[in-house]
């Protein structure tokens, strides 16, 4: 471990919380019955050393004028280890927050169980991650921003169960403590990969922050959960075509034309739409176990005027390389898995030219993360809404697509496979593509005459973007609905 010195406590709420709020909910800790009397003089001096009874502190405050409620560790009580009357006291903690409704900010710096307790202490981090899960079904948020250090079993619990994840930039993160390590292998673990920009690199931890930037983040995010519509899933069924009528349908003269105008390498798509729709908009990195891929944007955003979680498909990332893989499917998932627990609208946006093609996709379960995807969104529980921007080509596309209220601007299409593919499988060549475009029906006008496009919105000519006022406006009519 670093020489590098923790916040203490107190310092850590004086930059995360506003001024004056934070109420404490702590008790005096009842101590194990048969602690020793060097236990019992480590703990008193500990108290001494750190100002505080206990390892972690827990109270109300608020965030940006948002009540929360706050579990910040106190690494100068005995290296933030977690102890029985820790852990209970998180748990209590926790349990109050889900029965008053409120969101919790978690902020550990600890090297894990405390090992003066030893198994009974360890043991209680289950108890921990079951009131977590009961607070996330009860639809309320809970944050994690991980200090320095975060290890051993506060990172295997409370600290690993974020539905977003910050992390102090330099922190030490992750599961065996550098000093464990050397001391059970005789050699030094790579430095670099238990670091907060490690972990956000592979997809662990969302964002890299100090407690001041976390601070006005986890306001934006917490606006963005407190001010959502709340949908209640009564009366919601998954999709079914002609749900809504549709409007504004332009008349794009040949679909084949479409087709080539969306692969145009500087064609607008999911940057230009985001900065025309979203007027809030948090970023999620990767899916939370290990995985990172550009292809798939997945973000908390509030699209005209209405609180969402926003999965879209890159299409620049993809043309640059990096094709749309399972990794990116379970990005997408990852998104809808918190669109669920946090009761939120989903908005989606289809724009691919397809799956990655590859071995690698393959092993990593391509068609089966298409398939969750297609099981998750079409029985989501909230409003969803799907825009079709431009290409939509084969099952990666499809994945997002089964929202119950789609949009497509008037130059977007949808098909089993490139046109070029889809000729290859009926001639034997590439060459009647533009025929079969028109056969198969895959234009946006043909998806509305069918009832899988509910509304199309006009296109001025080649420019895509003349489109996104209106797709906006349909979507805020929407999720108003």
């Amino acid at each position: 471990m670093s020489a590098r010195t923790a916040l203490s406590s107190s310092d850590y709420l004086a930059g995360l919380v506003d001024e004056g709020s934070f109420d404490s909910w702590d008790t005096a800790p009842k101590q194990p019955k048969d602690a020793s009397a060097d236990y019992l003089s480590e703990l008193a001096a500990a108290a001494l050393h750190s100002g505080t009874d206990e390892s972690v502190v827990t109270g109300a405050a608020r965030i940006g004028g948002r009540p929360v409620v706050v579990l910040v560790s106190e690494f100068g009580f005995l290296g933030g280890s977690i102890g029985v009357a820790a852990a209970e006291r998180i748990v209590s903690a926790i349990t109050r927050a889900t029965a008053l409704g409120r969101p919790i900010i978690a902020a550990p710096a600890s090297g894990g169980t405390r090992m003066q307790e030893g198994t009974p202490a360890f043991v209680r981090m289950a108890a921990i991650a079951a009131a977590i899960r009961a607070h996330k079904d009860a639809g309320l948020l809970y944050v994690v921003h991980l200090r320095h250090p975060t290890t051993g079993g506060t990172m295997a619990s409370w600290g690993g169960l974020g539905q977003v994840t910050w992390a102090e930039p330099g922190a030490l993160t992750g599961f065996l403590g550098p000093k464990v390590y050397r001391g059970l292998r005789g050699s030094d673990f790579p430095r670099e990969v238990q670091r907060a920009e490690n972990l956000h690199r592979v997809g662990l931890v969302d964002r890299v922050a100090a407690v001041g930037e976390a601070r006005w983040e986890v306001a934006m995010l917490l606006d963005l959960v407190a001010s959502s519509v709340r949908h209640s899933a009564v009366g919601l069924s998954p999709v079914s075509a002609g749900e809504d009528s549709v409007g504004g349908v332009d008349h794009v003269a040949d679909v084949w034309a479409s087709v080539l105008a969306t692969r145009a390498a500087e064609r607008p798509a999911l940057t230009e739409f985001l900065a025309v729709a979203a007027s809030e908009f948090l970023p999620l990195c990767g899916t939370g176990a290990g995985e990172q891929e550009s292809s798939v944007v997945v973000a908390m955003a509030r699209v005209a005027g209405a609180a969402c979680v926003l999965i879209g498909q890159d299409r620049a990332a993809q043309l640059a390389g990096v094709p749309l893989g399972p990794a990116g499917l379970r990005q997408a998932r990852r998104g809808l898995r918190l669109a669920r627990e946090l009761r939120l609208p989903v908005v989606t946006v289809v724009d691919t030219p397809g799956a990655d093609l590859s071995r690698e996709a393959e092993e990593g379960g391509l068609a089966f993360e298409i398939a969750r995807c297609l099981e998750e969104l079409s029985t989501h529980p909230h409003p969803t809404v799907c825009v079709l921007l431009g290409e939509g080509t084969g099952g990666a596309a499809l994945a997002l697509f089964p929202a119950r209220h789609v949009i497509a601007t008037g130059s977007a299409w949808l098909s089993p496979l490139p046109p070029e593919g889809a000729s290859l499988i009926r001639y034997g060549v590439g060459d009647h593509a533009a025929e079969l475009a028109r056969a198969q029906r895959i234009g946006a006008n043909d998806l509305a005459a069918t009832g899988d496009v509910h509304v199309v919105s006009p296109v001025a000519g080649p420019d895509v973007s003349s489109a996104f006022p209106a797709v906006v406006e349909e979507i805020g009519r929407h999720l108003a609905r």
